[in-house]
């Protein structure tokens, strides 16, 4: 199976790197050259054009920032819809709102082209280890077909539901996360408030119904000041808006991302939207008048 990967950043150059360590014959584009030629050097092909690559494959993987940016990859102008061969499937693995999943669906499929949506979550460690989580939408027998290939890069592969769905299984974590962070955030800030250490809290309660992934990750980051991104808190803005444009329109209340959203804006006012997301902290120790940093 010949597969295209278009976009080569922070997730997508392990990904691609991992199916080409796996045996998979890569056709890659991206506009930042040396990302290709670091591709090209581990024994991919480089392409000029998203159409290019669509040329010349059986499936085109994308990975991308937003929506906006899959549509002019995959419907724009050189992109993958005026190179594609018969047959040819797009499985977008990008982070996008999942009612534009389903609108580029709808395009591709005039054309003859199928999609699935199969977002991941993880951030850069999984991506380069090869144990993302990557939740999947489209037909089944499209999933089932590229089930293997996707384990490649993942540590777990989850059909959802029909196109779509993996978007919407996506915004649910980064909903979920968001939202974790800032609990976590509070209850440290509220210990150290209240003249407790709030490490030796983060060990008593981690073992129990409140202990999480995201406690474990990113409360050891929030102790020591660490705001290294591993997934920054400009990326958590662009998923959150992506989850609140969905939920309104389809009516679904989410006060809490909403607050978040807002936590999140004060963030990027105060030049924090580089930082990790575990910054979030940051907003409880300004508005709290406190540090919980060792």
């Amino acid at each position: 199976m010949k597969v295209g990967f278009i976009g080569l950043g922070i997730m997508g150059r392990p990904m691609a790197k991992n199916l080409i360590k796996a045996g998979y014959e890569l056709v890659v584009f991206d506009l930042n050259k040396e990302a290709v030629e670091d591709l090209a050097s581990c024994g991919a092909a480089a392409a000029e054009s998203s159409k290019e690559v669509a040329s010349q494959v059986d499936v085109v993987i994308t990975m991308v920032p937003n929506s906006p940016h899959v549509r002019a990859a995959v419907l724009g102008e050189n992109g993958v819809a005026e190179g594609a061969k018969p047959g040819l499937v797009v499985i977008d693995m990008s982070s996008i709102d999942p009612t534009e999943s389903k609108a580029i669906g709808a395009e591709l499929a005039k054309k003859g082209i199928e999609m699935m949506d199969c977002p991941v979550s993880g951030g850069e460690p999984k991506a380069i280890d090869g144990t993302l989580s990557v939740m999947c939408g489209g037909k089944k027998e499209l999933f089932d077909r590229f089930y293997d290939m996707l384990m490649v890069m993942a540590g777990s592969v989850v059909y959802v539901g029909e196109l779509g769905s993996g978007n919407v299984a996506k915004l649910a974590n980064q909903m979920v996360v968001a939202i974790n962070i800032a609990a976590v955030s509070e209850a440290l800030t509220f210990a150290k408030k209240a003249g407790t250490d709030p490490e030796l809290v983060y060990q008593a309660i981690r073992g129990g119904l409140a202990g999480s992934t995201v406690m474990d990750a990113k409360a050891p980051m929030m102790l020591d000041g660490n705001y290294k991104p591993g997934f920054r808190i400009e990326l958590h803005i662009k998923d959150l808006n992506n989850a609140l444009n969905a939920a309104h329109a389809i009516s679904a209340p989410s006060p809490l991302t909403a607050q978040l959203m807002e936590i999140m804006q004060f963030l990027r006012a105060e030049g924090c939207d580089k930082d990790d997301h575990s910054a979030i902290v940051k907003y409880y120790e300004k508005i709290s008048g406190t540090s919980i940093v060792k």
